[in-house]
């Protein structure tokens, strides 16, 4: 029985050992693969961003038409804006107009992480504070989730495509556009989380000591929901990255002369049979970019849930 017993105590210290709670959220970050291999993609994808100005070998709006439609690594010459030929070397070729596609592709990187990243911030900044009112002040519950259960039910690029049809397309106009949709999906977050959050004893403490509402709500309850939000914010940007692409391939997104990686494949399609590389390498990084966001996210939420983060 002794023995059973000195067995059965190994167990349990073993399971106790793999839970390790003294470990911080941090550490356990660092050492989740899907964290790790998101982070890198991504810490690359934004070096070539901030780099474009010194990788980008040409202006990605200047196009020459002896130069059209050559294929990757074919070189040939630029007209400068000074009227003089250069020589240069297409890596990515270049599309129908003689642009270069490497130039352009590095420029869009710039373009659709911005975006991304733009429409992530404003969605949860929106979704915050309609989903901490949500879900505390209860007469107003009902209004405020009508009216975000009336814009779910529309998909989101049809919301997109009309409100960029109202507006004159450009930066703004998209990044709102793509903003809208995703604010329900947040504030529909928040207000689950709020209505656990606001029968905790800590929060009912708070309001027998007279608090005002303001400093409850984002004061005691709203730092209890920053890691599913930043979870949700990954998810939100790789949305947002890959609607932008489709409405400039549709047209109805960013101006032409804007590069970005929907534009590229939208110009490259007429002439893709013969030239499939001006579709399939913007297609690519795009690809990666949104694949890369998601891993991080699928990383970050393994981490920072409890549940999960055991398994880690």
């Amino acid at each position: 029985m002794a023995a059973t017993g000195d067995t059965r105590y190994e167990e349990l210290s073993v399971e106790a050992a793999d839970i390790r709670p003294h470990e911080t959220t941090w550490q356990r970050v660092k050492k989740s693969g899907s964290v790790r291999l998101g982070g890198a993609a991504l810490a690359v994808l934004l070096l070539i961003a901030a780099a474009a100005p010194w990788l980008g070998t040409v202006d990605p709006t200047m196009f020459d038409a002896g130069s059209r439609d050559l294929v990757p690594g074919k070189a040939g010459e630029m007209m400068t804006l000074d009227g003089d030929l250069l020589r240069h070397t297409f890596w990515f070729g270049s599309d129908s107009l003689g642009r270069d596609i490497y130039s352009r592709v590095i420029y869009g990187t710039r373009v659709s992480l911005f975006v991304g990243v733009v429409v992530a911030l404003l969605s949860l900044v929106g979704g915050i504070l309609l989903g901490l009112v949500a879900g505390y002040i209860r007469w107003l519950d009902g209004v405020i989730m009508r009216v975000m259960d009336g814009i779910m039910a529309i998909p989101a690029i049809l919301i997109a495509i009309a409100l960029v049809a109202m507006w004159r397309p450009s930066l703004s106009t998209v990044i709102i556009a793509i903003a809208i949709p995703e604010i329900p999906r947040v504030t529909r977050l928040v207000r689950s989380l709020v209505l656990t959050i606001r029968e905790e004893p800590y929060v009912e403490a708070a309001i027998s000591l007279g608090s005002s509402t303001p400093k409850i709500m984002f004061g005691h309850i709203l730092p209890n929901t920053i890691a599913p939000l930043v979870v949700q914010g990954t998810f939100i940007c790789a949305a947002a990255i890959l609607i932008e692409a489709i409405l400039s391939f549709l047209g109805v997104g960013l101006p032409p002369e804007i590069p970005t990686w929907g534009n590229i494949m939208a110009e490259g399609r007429i002439a893709f049979n013969e030239y499939p590389h001006t579709v399939f390498i913007p297609g690519i990084f795009l690809t990666v970019t949104v694949l890369a966001v998601n891993i991080l996210g699928d990383g970050l939420r393994d981490t920072l849930d409890p549940k999960m983060a055991k398994r880690i």
